[in-house]
């Protein structure tokens, strides 16, 4: 068997990795895992004659591989591997995939290992709290949380959107200059988790519209929006019958998360 990817698209790592493969045609297994729609976080009752989507979830094939128990992760033989960054270097040295995701140039390279250095503690910080805000604890509490702290965390984002614009992308087409890279990558996909539930960050943000717009081109408008098919329809998660032991084990700690 060839090399296996275990991800679930509801995650923003996962997408990046997902992207990567199927805009450079790599042959790899991908394996659905569905964290939220299947046994490890909650059962979604199937609609009488509804057919279950895509393939079977493999949540459990994924808590083998790596061991944090989480997705993205990575078999290769009986090499293993976690983490997003991690795992999209070694797809892009084991195949070669074009210079431009990854140059071999010694400054370019450290322009996109700073972005993904820096991209941790302030996009990455921020962005995907959003949707725990406004979809996730709501789902494991039962109740929706003040709208200041939505705007708690906007105001976080926007700081780094604006260091990310002034920084990174300044006046160029990508973060390292004319091409994509996995910088770029890493940043779409961590971007478009605020705008799932309804806060549209690109909005009067016309030069980071227009970056949005040539990573969708560069990669594939096609492939950009099936990766994001689903936190785009982020709201087929309120369907989903969380088991009672499990919210009262994890609505304390996703609550702690924001604190």
């Amino acid at each position: 068997m060839g090399l296996e990817l275990y991800l679930d698209l509801l995650s923003q790592p996962c997408r990046s990795i997902y992207i990567f493969v199927r805009a450079n045609n790599l042959p790899c297994e991908v394996r659905n895992v569905e964290l939220f729609k299947g046994s490890v976080l909650g059962k979604r009752p199937a609609a009488s004659g509804e057919q279950p989507r895509g393939e079977p979830s493999n949540s459990e094939g994924a808590g083998k591989i790596s061991l944090l128990k989480k997705v993205p992760a990575l078999k290769d033989g009986d090499f293993t591997l976690a983490e997003c960054t991690a795992i999209l270097l070694y797809l892009s040295r084991k195949y070669n995939t074009p210079d431009h995701w990854y140059p071999s140039d010694i400054r370019k390279r450290a322009q996109v290992d700073e972005y993904l250095s820096w991209h941790h503690a302030n996009i990455r910080a921020n962005a995907p709290k959003t949707m725990w805000i406004k979809v996730l604890i709501p789902l494991f509490t039962g109740q929706p949380l003040p709208s200041e702290k939505l705007q708690e965390v906007m105001e976080g984002l926007s700081t780094s959107l604006k260091q990310f614009e002034e920084r990174f992308l300044q006046d160029k087409d990508f973060i390292i200059g004319s091409e994509i890279s996995l910088a770029d990558l890493v940043a779409i996909v961590e971007l478009m988790q605020p705008v799932g539930v309804g806060c549209d960050i690109f909005e009067d943000r016309p030069r980071l519209m227009q970056w949005r717009r040539r990573v969708e081109e560069a990669v594939g408008e096609e492939l950009f929006f099936q990766a994001h098919e689903m936190i785009l329809n982020i709201k087929e998660l309120s369907n989903i019958q969380i088991d009672p032991q499990l919210k009262e084990h994890l609505a304390p700690m996703l609550m702690k998360m924001l604190k």
